[in-house]
């Protein structure tokens, strides 16, 4: 195996027995990690690998939360190959005055939102980690972020891809046209399939002029009904915000947000962000009495810090993304601290207001076996909870191998075998990332 592709991608390009793990903390071992240098290698190896039976798992940035790069134990396959998309790091072409880019799969977000910036240009989608998250990544799980409010997730923002696809096979699915309704929309289809029905090399994204000034307002309230009735008057304000997010209660214990020091003893923290100063002030009135409008920078640095600050009050955390209506965030920020109190766990959450998108949380001893058990048999419960309320075992993350047979539960049986059928049309010897995305 280790001279057949080094034969296609060189020597030293070829690692055997690597070690794959994101930021889930699940991890698992490829019998090879294969680092192409264009695409045109990556569907010689693709083909390679077509021919032979070895499955292939595409590989990132390693910033995703649900173990989607992670081998799946007894998914069907024998040897499994990694494909780590890192040398793909070329921004093909960049068109400002046409407000569009063309960007390989290992271009960091990072670099993407540097470049449209510098020309005046916003690339919209923020998902997080964007000096170590790459396109390609963001690409598979169709990932979010806190602007995805106002502009959507990732998916939104791309006009074409290009991929390989069974057998070893490199196409284009849409360009650089912003209109294309010529064929099925198998662009979309590939986004947001977590590499389980090809490896997305590139794609065309397209940008939109940066706003000139951005505003953030943010206010504390005593209860998580009372900060949840303030969301609702943002959005009923007729402002579209580019972001809404919230902190509970022990998130704030957790993280106190410097430009609101009343908010010490508060059970929610709503932060939103205004593109013009009439927006800024509607937004204020809409959150009422207490609010505040800190320095942009200084907030959103914080609000990058929310995680680690929540990690390291217990030393490690079991954190969900599940999705609800809007109408039922209240009950599913309670739902997730009772579930905790049934387990034995602390529970908290935070994130996107707007989108209602928990990042629902427990915190865990750092190696305790035990208490991670009782944290699993918690996230099980919280998935069902988002069901119950009319939501999403995940709104941003993906299902990977963390959430693996969710869909199931999700799903009526006729849409679950509508899955299955695609994945055997585009994959019918089921090799890319076997196990994940199945309902």
């Amino acid at each position: 195996m280790h001279a057949d592709l080094a034969a296609l991608v060189g020597a030293d390009h070829v690692a055997d027995d690597v070690a794959l793990g994101d930021a889930s903390g699940l991890s698992g071992v490829a019998r090879a990690l294969v680092t192409p240098g264009s695409a045109a290698e990556v569907a010689a190896v693709v083909a390679w690998c077509y021919a032979r039976d070895v499955a292939m798992i595409p590989v990132g940035g390693r910033s995703g939360y649900s173990g989607g790069i992670v081998p799946v134990p007894d998914a069907g396959a024998g040897d499994v190959i990694a494909i780590a998309l890192d040398r793909l790091d070329r921004v093909r072409s960049f068109d400002p005055l046409r407000w569009r880019m063309e960007a390989e799969a290992g271009v960091t977000t990072a670099t993407i939102a540097r470049r449209a910036r510098e020309s005046g240009l916003l690339f919209p989608p923020d998902p997080g980690a964007a000096e170590q998250s790459q396109l390609g990544g963001n690409l598979a799980t169709n990932a979010g972020g806190p602007h995805a409010f106002k502009y959507g997730v990732t998916g939104r923002w791309v006009t074409g891809v290009e991929a390989v696809i069974a057998p070893g096979e490199l196409v284009a699915f849409g360009g650089p046209v912003r209109k294309d309704v010529a064929g099925l929309d198998l662009r979309a289809l590939l986004i947001g399939s977590e590499g389980t029905l090809g490896i997305i090399t590139s794609a065309w994204l397209a940008l939109v002029p940066a706003p000139a000034e951005t505003f953030v307002v943010a206010a504390a309230y005593a209860s998580v009904r009372a900060g949840c009735d303030a969301v609702d008057a943002v959005l009923g304000s007729g402002v579209v915000p580019a972001a809404v997010e919230y902190l509970d209660g022990r998130c704030i214990a957790a993280a106190p947000p410097p430009f609101l020091p009343d908010a010490d003893g508060a059970e929610l923290l709503v932060v939103c962000e205004a593109e013009s100063a009439r927006d800024r002030d509607e937004l204020l009135e809409a959150l009422g009495t207490g609010a505040v409008a800190p320095p942009p920078a200084e907030v959103w640095r914080w609000r990058e810090g929310v995680s680690i600050a929540v990690r390291a009050a217990r030393g490690e955390k079991l954190s969900e993304d599940v999705a609800v209506p809007g109408e039922r965030l209240a009950d599913a920020i309670e739902g997730t601290i009772a579930i905790g109190a049934r387990h034995g766990l602390e529970g908290c959450s935070w994130g996107h207001a707007g989108d209602g998108n928990l990042h629902a949380t427990f915190l865990l001893d750092p190696g305790d076996a035990e208490m991670r058990a009782r944290a699993d048999a918690a996230a099980s419960e919280l998935f069902d909870l988002a069901r119950a309320l009319g939501g999403t075992a995940s709104g941003e993350h993906g299902i990977g191998l963390l959430k693996g047979g969710q869909l199931s539960r999700q799903w009526a049986p006729a849409a679950v075998e509508a899955a299955r059928a695609v994945k055997r049309a585009l994959d019918p010897k089921g090799l890319f990332n076997p196990g994940k995305k199945e309902p």
